[in-house]
């Protein structure tokens, strides 16, 4: 069985079963070798459980070890060896390009729209773009701003002030076009951004949508953006190759995805939730649709320059991953592909990070006292498969840079701060954000 395409060059057919066949290996290779290391992690393990049970309970050692060592070293282990058998066909980009519309929801964005709009004004796509701005309820000059631009100008909407998911929804409805890209109001595309993504959507015809590569912008403005700039270069750049290598991607974030405009219109646009985009990719999956990642489509975006915006943009995203669990469960065992595994591997992380930051955070404190009850030698396993996970991304993202003529950033002491620390901040306000999900506290974006 194949699927048939239609590409500039003529009709081609585009294999499916090779391709499943190829990934159900890769998934079950990596799988075999993850709980390989788990069970090897265990055996050494069992020493540092019998003493731990000492102070707690067997039951409480277990789940300790568990959350501490077991289960991060079985998923790093799982993201290696899906890293080093990476295989993603590079887009068919001698296209006919369809005509594609351009949404961004804006608020209080006056210094940021200029830029945004000269990317996309600098695209090298070749069909036509049309762009659609959402003025959110702005309460600086954002509204006047769009309104002064000469022609050809972007399609203003103005809404009172209801929230990103219902501007977004105002901005489907005007919608034309049969592709639509949205990108956040902060977000700069590289000039190839637009045609390789719609490229890699129009590759993919299982594909309802397809998340870009979404970098940091200025991340030389603090230290927590420096810092930033690695976790979105690293942490979420491998994460998301891992899922669109198997078209699971589990988030086709806002600030830059292509869609198909009738389905998201199927699915109702965008939910009235904190964590709108991903509570659509999920109801996207949840439809047995699959979402893809292009790699080389590249988008630089603003990230948080204080701590307490980075705190509030990191509650949002863990709230926004329970409500997607919450709205979309059923997803785990409907068994839609490799999405399910990925879904599940969700339900895993609230745990983690709870362990993480009352268990791990207090071991690391007795440890620098000589108690290593906590954090002993098994934490250390962890570390090596960071570092070939880091190795490995580097490798990437120096090609994709290269390719683009891109240059990374010199931030080495940013890079030594992320490895040591991030973790150590980030892990606590996700554990804030599960609990105000959780407990249904009030939303605030």
């Amino acid at each position: 069985m194949s699927t048939t395409i239609k590409t500039a060059k003529g009709t081609g057919e585009l294999a499916v079963r090779p391709r499943r066949f190829h990934l159900t290996l890769s998934f079950l290779l990596a799988n075999a070798g993850a709980v390989t290391f788990a069970i090897l992690a265990t055996y050494l393990a069992l020493p540092w459980m019998r003493e731990l049970s000492g102070l707690t309970s067997l039951p409480g050692a277990v789940v300790l070890v568990a959350f501490i060592a077991i289960i991060p070293g079985y998923l790093n282990v799982f993201l290696l060896l899906n890293l080093l058998a990476y295989r993603q066909r590079p887009p068919e980009l001698d296209l006919d390009y369809p005509a594609v519309s351009i949404l961004i929801a804006a608020r209080n964005e006056e210094g940021n729209l200029p830029e945004t709009l000269r990317g996309i004004e600098e695209q090298d796509y070749p069909g036509e773009m049309e762009v659609i701005i959402v003025d959110d309820g702005s309460t600086d000059g954002t509204l006047n701003y769009l309104r002064s631009l000469r022609q050809p100008s972007p399609h203003v909407i103005s809404i009172h002030h209801q929230g990103k998911a219902a501007a977004l929804n105002a901005g489907l409805e005007a919608v034309s076009h049969k592709i639509l890209i949205t990108i956040d109001a902060d977000t700069f595309l590289h000039r190839e951004a637009v045609r390789r993504i719609v490229a890699r959507l129009l590759s993919e015809p299982e594909c309802a949508a397809v998340a870009g590569s979404v970098l940091a912008k200025n991340s030389r403005e603090t230290r927590l953006t420096r810092l930033q700039e690695w976790d979105y270069f690293l942490a979420i750049g491998a994460v998301k190759r891992q899922q669109g290598m198997y078209r699971g991607t589990l988030v086709a974030q806002g600030a830059f995805s292509a869609f198909r405009t009738g389905v998201v219109r199927a699915a109702r646009g965008w939910p009235n939730r904190i964590g709108e985009d991903i509570v659509l990719t999920w109801a996207l999956l949840n439809e047995g649709y699959q979402v893809g990642h292009e790699p080389t489509a590249v988008g630089f975006t603003r990230v948080p320059v204080t701590y307490r915006a980075f705190f509030r943009q990191r509650q949002r995203w863990a709230r926004g991953m329970i409500e997607a669990l919450k709205s979309h469960l059923g997803i785990i065992w409907k068994r839609r592909r490799f999405a399910s595994f990925f879904a599940a591997v969700n339900l895993l992380f609230p745990p983690l990070d709870l362990v993480f930051t009352l268990a791990f955070l207090p071991g690391v404190v007795l440890a620098l006292f000589g108690y290593f009850y906590l954090a002993g030698v098994m934490t250390l396993l962890v570390l090596p498969l960071t570092a070939l996970i880091v190795i490995v991304m580097l490798r990437y993202q120096k090609m994709v840079f290269d390719f683009l003529g891109l240059r990374i950033r010199r931030n080495i002491l940013g890079f030594f701060a992320y490895m040591l620390f991030y973790q150590f901040i980030v892990s606590p306000i996700c554990v804030v954000g599960y609990t105000r999900e959780l407990l249904n506290l009030e939303k605030k974006w």
